[in-house]
């Protein structure tokens, strides 16, 4: 009886000996060099294309999980730094004009990274509840990919760039959280609200999904179960620019436009407009360098509005896209600029406050305004905006922004518009004194004080615009009762 078990142990011995060691240990070769077990990634569906400068709308190489040859046949170089680019739902089932435009920036301003297009198109193109479902096994396709690649050729994740637009930015999410090691930086374009707003980090875009987590919300219109954009915060630093609703020039005009040049393939670009905006403004930053975005950290819209948010002091600032810089913070940072209608995107951020004097207590609500910057460079005049609330003896403070720089503040103007003569006030002109403007540019941080040249400007509705020069620095302190 006591021998039996040695018997059976030499048996395994010589089984071993004759047919190799058991599949749950890794294989020795003589060397002694260790060799990986062969994984089965005959799971994955999608396609990872590296695509190349010369034509970035085209796929002519495919990284094969796997498949190590595919990954020199393709060029792919082991160096440099990794982008993926994973699309959203699509209707048509084909590649949406932006991809090419995003693989042409990268390459444009990292001429030596790999740029890989993720095909998951034939999922993507389905129902989108089903497409939906869908993001959890593309995420397990893209962080399996990544998983081999480090692998096999030792290639870091601390090299890889995950942007993902839409119902991509969840696969970027989801692949993140289940790669082995962490991926150093996830960028969500607009990540897609419906069926994910209220979802587990788990599901969604997230901040522990990289190293470092930056988000565009660009069209979160309506309810939250209802918008085209996730609305909560999901990154390190989410940013929302003109607020995040709508994004300038996305209007019902210029879609009709569209429709009548191109036909009705075109008709989606109401709602697509201010969604893609978030990837035209990532673009923009890959190729403006020297024109940086800028945003700023802001509880809400509307204290943004109202101007009370353009501080630059212990990082209350922040770029915008490529070149936004890592902040550490265990809260999410929300953050919020103006941008143009078209690229390039920046603008110039103004602060103005002015304390309205008058004989009379009066109190008026949304009144139109303009005014008007003359600077060292340029000038940018009839500027319309609302002022919420004007009272008589407060200070007001609102936002302003320009389209170009015009350099170093010299002379303002403010009018007070009047009311078409079909509103119900279109007599009421009342009148307030004004005597001193605030104005903080964002950009440059510089506080200015502008003074009335009569010691005070009457500024009446419907009447003529006030004017307001530097203040003599020796009767007023730039930096006073800011």
């Amino acid at each position: 009886m006591c021998r039996r078990p040695a018997l059976l142990a030499t048996l395994w011995m010589c089984l071993v000996a004759l047919c190799g060691k058991p599949a749950s240990q890794n294989a020795v070769a003589s060397s002694g060099n260790v060799i990986e077990n062969e994984k089965d990634f005959s799971s994955i569906e999608s396609k990872f294309s590296l695509r190349i400068p010369e034509k970035p709308e085209e796929d002519l190489c495919h990284l094969v999980p796997g498949q190590e040859t595919s990954v020199a046949d393709c060029s792919f170089n082991h160096t440099s730094k990794t982008f993926v680019v994973i699309h959203g739902w699509t209707v048509i089932g084909m590649f949406e004009s932006w991809v090419p435009k995003l693989v042409r920036a990268l390459y444009n301003r990292e001429p030596d990274s790999n740029v890989i297009v993720v095909n998951w198109l034939a999922r993507a193109s389905l129902h989108y509840t089903t497409a939906a479902y869908f993001t959890k096994e593309v995420g397990k396709d893209i962080a399996a990919f990544f998983d081999w690649m480090e692998e096999q050729f030792g290639y870091s994740l601390d090299k890889v760039h995950l942007l993902g637009y839409s119902l991509g930015a969840h696969v970027a999410g989801i692949a993140g959280s289940l790669t082995n090691k962490k991926i150093n930086r996830i960028t969500g374009l607009d990540p897609a609200g419906p069926l994910f707003e209220y979802a587990e980090a788990s599901r969604r875009l997230s901040p522990d999904d990289a190293v470092f987590v930056d988000v565009l919300h660009t069209y979160i219109r309506g309810s939250p179960d209802r918008s085209i954009g996730i609305q909560q915060p999901v990154g390190h630093i989410d940013i929302y620019p003109n607020g995040g609703s709508f994004q300038p020039g996305c209007n019902l005009a210029q879609a009709l436009r569209l429709i009548a040049e191109k036909g009705f393939q075109e008709s989606d670009q109401l709602v697509k407009c201010s969604h893609e905006r978030s990837i035209l403004l990532f673009i923009d930053s890959l190729l403006y360098e020297e024109k940086p975005i800028i945003a700023y950290r802001c509880n809400s819209k509307e204290t943004f509005e109202r101007g009370l948010c353009l501080s630059c002091r212990k990082n209350r600032c922040n770029n915008l896209g490529y070149e936004v810089k890592r902040v550490e913070s265990k809260k999410s940072s929300k953050m919020y600029l103006k941008t143009r209608a078209y690229a390039p995107y920046k603008v110039f951020h103004y602060q103005v406050k002015i304390h309205f004097f008058g004989k009379w207590n009066i109190t008026k609500r949304n009144e139109p305004f303009l005014i008007s910057f003359y600077g060292t460079k340029k000038e940018s005049e009839n500027i319309p905006f609302v002022m919420p609330e004007i009272s008589t003896n407060k200070t007001s403070s609102f936002l302003v922004y320009t389209e170009v720089d015009i350099g170093e503040l010299l002379i303002v103007k403010l009018q007070w518009e009047k009311e078409s003569f079909f509103s119900l006030r279109w007599w009421d002109t009342p009148e307030f004194s004004i005597r001193v403007l605030r104005i903080k540019a964002g950009e440059t941080q510089k506080k200015v004080m502008f003074c009335s040249q009569n010691g005070s400007s009457f500024l009446q509705k419907g009447g003529e615009a006030a004017e307001f020069m530097r203040c003599n620095k020796k009767k007023h302190n730039d930096t006073d009762s800011w």
